[in-house]
């Protein structure tokens, strides 16, 4: 096996294995904060601080739980809670941040997957309860990869708490560590979807989803990349032109278009054609479930992707658009019924 780069041993071990709570990504960021600092020798005390005031600001702008155990907390949340209650003040939070909050986290952070050894110590020497040393390996990426270091580790905290929040309150999900793993899970192999034109094209009018104009080459697309979703499900697949669809390729879309998706979807509940079974299995039984549920892929996919998105080509207004406003069902009753 050839010997991995100090780039590729920090990407093994931040974005690969399991996760029973967003430790890591915390711990990984709290490390980049260090090196950018230049600091090689952390007393442990100024380590748990930081740790510490990184799940405050943390947890002041998400309420996902940072545990993959449903109504269990982590030990740094319930530190949290009793400093918030004035239960313990901030030396004896950090105190416990430092015997508690690390213990387990600090040794096993350069596992991969189940290895414990390829990695180990790659990055920092430690003592416990006194020092964390960091070696030169992590201070060379960050030189060279700062801005996409600290990007990566908050897409992955991210990723893991979006996970834990949908095993905490969706029960069609099984367990997983990353919101990826959830698609990927409950994915299939791609199919032939050019067979879904003839049913797709009365409900665009034979017009470009994305431009409202006439098409003549046609694209069947997936509003929500598959890259994400995983799947070929109707609800998702809209027609474009190949020149539209070659510009968004796999980016994350405009609202618009999220909103233009939903008033398709529901103008195929209202026929009677039998795909609308499928919706409702797939979206909700209700104009208001499937609503909410599109808008929760959407908003996952944001969580994996981004918040940067493709809203259509230059000229296009989407208040002028005919189908956006008013999709018109055209309906071949011999053909559909």
């Amino acid at each position: 096996m050839n010997k991995l780069t100090n780039i590729e041993y920090w990407k093994a071990i931040t974005l690969l294995g399991l996760n029973v709570t967003t430790y890591k990504p915390a711990l990984a960021k709290n490390i980049l904060f260090f090196a950018k600092m230049s600091i090689s020798n952390i007393k442990w005390d100024d380590f748990s601080k930081e740790f510490l005031n990184l799940y405050i600001k943390h947890l002041e702008t998400s309420d996902f739980p940072q545990h993959n155990t449903k109504g269990k907390l982590s030990k740094i949340e319930n530190i949290i809670k009793k400093l918030k209650l004035n239960i313990i003040d901030m030396d004896k939070a950090i105190q416990m941040v430092a015997l508690e909050g690390l213990n387990d986290v600090v040794p096993r952070f350069h596992t991969i997957g189940l290895d414990n050894k390829l990695a180990k110590n790659y990055f920092y020497d430690f003592e416990f309860g006194k020092n964390i040393i960091l070696k030169d390996s992590i201070f060379d990426i960050v030189h060279d990869f700062e801005d996409e270091l600290f990007k990566e580790v908050d897409t992955r905290w991210k990723l893991v708490e979006s996970a834990f929040k949908i095993n905490h309150t969706d029960y069609d999900f099984q367990l997983a560590n990353d919101l990826r793993d959830i698609y990927i899970r409950n994915g299939y192999e791609r199919r032939n979807i050019t067979k879904n034109i003839d049913f797709l094209s009365p409900y665009q009018g034979n017009v470009c989803f994305y431009c409202g104009e006439l098409m003549t080459s046609i694209h069947v697309d997936h509003v929500i990349a598959r890259q994400i979703i995983n799947h070929d499900e109707i609800w998702n697949l809209v027609l474009a032109h190949s020149s539209c669809n070659m510009l968004k390729t796999d980016l994350m879309v405009a609202p618009h278009f999220i909103k233009k998706l939903i008033i398709r979807n529901e103008n195929i509940m209202g026929s009677s054609h039998p795909w609308k079974y499928r919706i409702s299995k797939q979206l909700g039984n209700t104009p208001q479930n499937r609503r909410q549920t599109t808008l929760k892929h959407y908003e996952n996919a944001k969580v994996i992707r981004g918040n940067a998105y493709w809203g259509g080509k230059k000229d296009y207004n989407p208040e002028k658009d005919v189908f956006y406003r008013k999709l018109i069902t055209k309906i071949n009753e011999k053909k559909f019924n």
